[in-house]
């Protein structure tokens, strides 16, 4: 097996491990994560670091933590007025609750949209799975809701009322995995254009301080090789307070 391949797989069996403890409430057991990594023949160095990650990634390992540990005050007091929002609804019986995902399968809207209504409630206890992954509860819960009800409306297309319930719960899980997954990749390419600025600026303040004067594009082109789109780039991510650089001489685009 090829590296790159050995990289995917284990990405693929961590992203595994991490679905399987989210179904199960957040907690998964040693036993199932040693398990999952059986074939990369992981050291105990090795085994130990892919823990750190999954408890980083609210991931508990055997015995489940308390969620509110990880609430902020802010967090706290908006999730007491989702759940005060939400003590008017009257509650669904089992056999309501039957009859109801009976009538969602059929094609009834009516009974979609209020089964989506009675589960609003685990919202939370879904979004406390995905906490301290860049993404505030606030926003998970909204995204949550929204897939919630979007997922209703499509119902119809199962076969079998008894998966109503897991088929709404995935694809609340599916938004929120979704929306921290946009957070990572917007984070990854804000700090890929900070680091384009530092560079540049890095480069410039160099090139400045062996000549005792704010160098031109064309001095840093000839001193790195770089082409002058970067050097352009970089200025305006800068929002031209890269003060070594002189860009007087230069179409920017900027007005």
């Amino acid at each position: 097996m090829s590296t790159n391949n050995k990289e995917i797989e284990f990405g693929e069996a961590l992203a595994k491990v991490k679905r399987q403890a989210r179904e199960n409430g957040g907690v998964i057991s040693s036993g199932s994560v040693r398990a999952a990594f059986s074939a990369f023949d992981l050291d105990d160095t090795r085994m130990e670091e892919v823990f750190k990650y999954l408890r980083e990634s609210r991931i508990s390992i055997d015995e489940k933590a308390d969620d509110d540990d990880y609430l902020s005050e802010d967090e706290k007091d908006y999730l007491a007025d989702y759940i005060s929002s939400l003590e008017g609804m009257e509650k669904l019986g089992e056999i309501e609750k039957s009859r109801l995902a009976e009538l969602a399968v059929s094609g009834d809207a009516d009974a979609q949209m209020r089964y989506a209504q009675d589960m609003l409630s685990v919202i939370p206890d879904i979004a406390r799975l995905y906490l301290q992954q860049g993404v505030m509860l606030e926003d998970l819960i909204g995204e949550g809701n929204v897939a919630l009800f979007h997922a209703a409306s499509l119902l119809g297309a199962l076969e079998d009322a008894s998966e109503v319930d897991t088929t709404l719960s995935h694809a609340v899980m599916d938004a929120m995995e979704s929306l921290i997954a946009d957070n990572l990749q917007e984070d990854a390419r804000g700090q890929r254009a900070v680091n384009r600025v530092n560079e540049v600026a890095d480069r410039a303040k160099e090139l400045a301080d062996d000549l005792r004067r704010p160098v031109t594009p064309e001095e840093l082109i000839n001193e790195t090789g770089w082409k002058l789109e970067k050097i352009i780039d970089a200025w305006k991510l800068s929002g031209g307070m890269i003060e070594d650089l002189d860009m007087s001489q230069v179409k920017t685009g900027e007005k």
